[in-house]
């Protein structure tokens, strides 16, 4: 007879549940910054996610890039785009919005002269 509680005959193995590699729930309802593969960049406030990283994030402004350099965001020009549910796999970022500021290269070796 099969077992119920696998959902059939397969050797004694239990079926694993997903489970979310960041815990997030710490950020629902405030705002966060979320980069893609691809360079996008938005921000809004975290609704909701599931263990595969998929956000559902509402009052959410894109950051657009330079038309003159193509790998820098301009600050001040942004395009509203509501509630949007994020893909987890084409994340590369999440962070709080709240104390992100740019800070200089480490990597950069300075000449000394």
């Amino acid at each position: 007879m099969a077992d119920k509680k696998t959902g059939g005959n397969n050797d004694g193995k239990e079926k694993r549940r997903k489970e979310s590699i960041l815990d997030l729930s710490k950020y629902l309802e405030k705002q966060i910054r979320v980069k893609f593969a691809g360079g996008r960049e938005a921000s809004g406030i975290l609704k909701g996610y599931d263990a595969l990283l998929n956000l559902v994030l509402d009052n959410t402004v894109e950051y657009l890039r330079d038309s003159d350099e193509p790998y820098k965001l301009t600050e001040d020009s942004t395009r509203s785009l509501g509630l949007v549910v994020c893909r987890g796999t084409a994340l590369v970022l999440i962070c709080p919005q709240d104390g992100v500021e740019s800070i200089a290269n480490p990597f950069i070796t300075q000449s000394i002269g």
